[in-house]
């Protein structure tokens, strides 16, 4: 069963009919027509990943569908309610497009700029890329008005608007392209925002590489470069914090970085820094601009064991803790931050939240900031591919690890998930098999899952695992 929350600008031209155009207070949210009945379609009903921003709001869900909830400038104009059929794993939204990438690692993309005479189609961007052996997408990131691509390869392209440098080339020289172009090689990572105009690329060795739009600070190269409005070319970052960089994500002049510091073994802490302009954004401090990365500091990350998610909006941010808490900061004038008023809170503010359904679950809820609106939802770290998964474990002749739970259960490991998501990386192996000696069957397919569904999917394996699930 699905749990949504909804707080912020009700557009669309209401996502949520007979409430006001702005909702202050976190809220439930339910489709239009939603079944009560718990058990009928409950693949239908469970939400996989929610993506929204200026353009529309998009509902993945575990079955692989997805409803779009276009905007729409006519407030008098029935919401348009688009279902899209295909066989997706994610979906992204920016300010001008949106982009879905299917099982297979094809990617449709539709907006204005992308498909001038049909805004509203989808076409295949992916087969645009010159280099036919780099077609295989595996992870794809919205900007503003451009779409980020990651191929199987761990090769970044850029698609759309270059008006500030965001595709890492003179802007003077192009402008906007109509096909994907080749930013680096030996990428890992891609994040940027759906309001941004500048984004960053980590490769393997955990290098940071921006670029994009500076005006604000937001690429955080420093107090030596805070007046270089456009950065043309990808520039290393310095002065990175130490640590793990596990996600960035971008608002329209500001930039969040989030770390897990490697020391604490036992229990690793994350931690969240900011870096761009304070003034409506939030950047958890107070009257004062940053040009590098520094540590946003409050007495509501005291005594709380992680930082769960986080996600960034035009100019506001949301996190969740393992304690439960909802902690926000930034722009509030459509009450996108939840706190019930419409004010701008600039350093982090708690959120009181309903009663929530899944609230054992912590973990499993997730946060999605759009431009004016905020949504945080329950989803579970296993998908649809669950079932191809139990499938392989029972096929013995495929499986190179095996070994008993406490409960004396057996558990297999495909040697495909452990090639593709751990590199053959012996103490990774060692630390998961001992995590999956304490848990059941069901619980530890959900966790290999949970690495191979790691934000980027490997579309090879996935041909690789139905391939050899149809061999017999």
């Amino acid at each position: 069963m699905n749990e949504i929350i909804f707080f912020g600008l009700n557009q669309y031209p209401k996502l949520i009919k007979n409430k006001s155009y702005e909702i202050t207070k976190p809220i439930q949210f339910k489709f239009e027509n939603e079944n009560e009945n718990e058990n009928e379609n409950e693949n239908e009903k469970q939400i996989k990943q929610i993506s929204t921003g200026n353009y529309s709001t998009i509902f993945l869900f575990k079955n692989g569908k997805a409803i779009e909830y276009l905007n729409e400038n006519d407030s008098n104009q029935n919401i348009e309610k688009i279902q899209i059929e295909e066989n997706i794993q994610k979906v992204t939204v920016g300010v001008q497009n949106e982009a879905i990438l299917t099982i297979e690692g094809n990617v449709f993309a539709k907006g204005k700029d992308i498909n001038p005479n049909n805004p509203k189609k989808f076409i295949n961007i992916s087969s645009l890329i010159e280099d036919k052996n780099d077609r295989i997408i595996q992870d794809i990131v919205s900007g503003d008005d451009s779409i980020y691509l990651l191929t199987s390869n761990q090769n970044a392209y850029g698609f759309g608007d270059n008006l500030f440098g965001q595709l890492g080339f003179d802007s003077e020289r192009l402008k906007k392209t109509e096909k994907p172009i080749l930013m680096m090689k030996n990428v890992s990572k891609i994040f940027s925002g759906n309001s941004s105009k500048h984004v960053f690329l980590l490769n393997s060795n955990q290098e940071l590489f921006g670029c994009g739009f500076n005006g604000d600070g937001q690429l955080g190269l420093g107090e030596s470069r805070k007046e270089e409005t456009k950065i043309k070319e990808l520039t290393k970052i310095q002065n990175i914090p130490k640590g793990k960089i596990i996600d960035i994500q971008c608002g329209s002049a500001y930039s969040i970085m989030l770390i897990e510091n490697e020391n604490e073994n036992e229990n690793p802490k994350r931690k969240l820094y900011s870096c761009g302009n304070y003034d409506y954004n939030g950047l958890g401090k107070y009257e004062e601009d940053t040009y590098e990365f520094t540590e946003i500091k409050s007495s509501l990350f005291e005594n709380d064991n992680n930082i769960l998610d986080f996600s960034v909006g035009n100019a506001h941010t949301l996190i969740l803790t393992s304690k439960r808490k909802l902690i926000g900061f930034g722009d509030n004038e459509f009450g996108q931050l939840g706190t019930g008023d419409t004010e701008w809170h600039l350093i982090p503010i708690q959120i009181k939240l309903p009663k929530l359904r899944f609230n054992e679950n912590i973990s499993n809820y997730h946060i999605s900031c759009g431009t004016n609106k905020s949504f945080l939802y329950y989803s579970p770290s296993f998908s649809n591919l669950e079932e191809d998964l139990i499938k392989l474990f029972e096929r013995k002749e495929f499986c190179d690890i095996s070994f008993k739970t406490e409960n004396g259960e057996i558990i297999e490991a495909h040697k495909l998930i452990l090639k593709y998501r751990l590199n053959q990386n012996q103490n990774e192996i060692e630390k998961l098999q001992e995590i999956i000696s304490k848990k059941s069957i069901k619980e530890s397919n959900q966790i290999f899952e949970m690495i191979y569904s790691n934000r980027i999917i490997n579309s090879i394996l996935y041909s690789e695992i139905k391939e050899i699930i149809n061999s017999k």
